[in-house]
C-alpha cells in the first residue's frame, strides 16, 4: 500500500458517506431514528456506528489511545448533529492521513478493543478497514434508503474513479 492508494480510498470513503448523507436529509426524523432489520437497527444507530468506527480507529492510529467505548448514537438526534460530529471527524482523518509517510504504513500498532483485548495490526491494513467497513454499513443504509423513496444511487467505487478521470 501507498500513501497515493490510501488517500484515494479515502476520498472514495467521504465520498460515499456525503452520497448517503445527502439521500439521508430526505428522510423526516421518525424515519431516521425508526428501527429496521439493520446490523444497528436504525439508519441513525448504523451511520453513528460507522462514523464512531472511523474516530475509534483514528484515536488509536494518531494519538495511540483505544477508547473503551463508540459513539453513543443517542448524543446524534438528527442527521444535522450527526452530519456536523462526522464532518469534523472527516477532517481530523484527513489531516492524520496527511501527516503519515510511506514508512509508516507497514509499521504495527498496538490497540486494545472496546472489550478490553490487546491487539495489534500493521497501520496499512487498519488504514483499509476503516473504508472497507464504512462499505459494508453504507450498503445497508443505501438499501434502507432505497425502500423509503430516498436512493443514494449507485455508491460502487468504480464510479468515483470515473468522477475523477472526468
Amino acid at each position: 500500500m501507498n500513501l497515493a492508494d490510501l488517500n484515494t480510498l479515502y476520498e472514495y470513503n467521504y465520498w460515499a458517506n456525503r452520497r448517503i448523507l445527502h439521500a439521508a436529509a430526505g428522510l423526516t426524523d421518525e424515519q431516521f431514528v425508526a428501527p429496521h432489520d439493520l446490523s444497528w437497527g436504525s439508519i441513525r444507530d448504523v451511520l453513528v456506528h460507522t462514523m464512531g468506527a472511523e474516530w475509534i480507529w483514528r484515536m488509536r492510529c494518531q494519538e495511540h489511545r483505544s477508547p473503551s467505548a463508540l459513539l453513543d448514537p443517542q448524543d446524534f438526534p438528527t442527521l444535522a448533529a450527526l452530519t456536523t460530529r462526522w464532518t469534523e471527524e472527516e477532517a481530523a482523518m484527513r489531516g492524520y492521513l496527511a501527516s503519515l509517510d510511506e514508512g509508516a504504513l507497514s509499521q504495527p500498532l498496538a490497540y486494545v478493543s472496546t472489550a478490553g483485548r490487546p491487539f495489534s495490526g500493521t497501520l496499512w491494513h487498519i488504514l483499509v478497514h476503516v473504508v472497507n467497513h464504512g462499505t459494508q454499513h453504507r450498503a445497508e443504509v443505501a438499501h434502507i434508503l432505497t425502500q423509503l423513496g430516498h436512493s443514494p444511487g449507485d455508491i460502487d467505487m468504480i464510479l468515483f474513479a470515473r468522477e475523477l478521470e472526468n
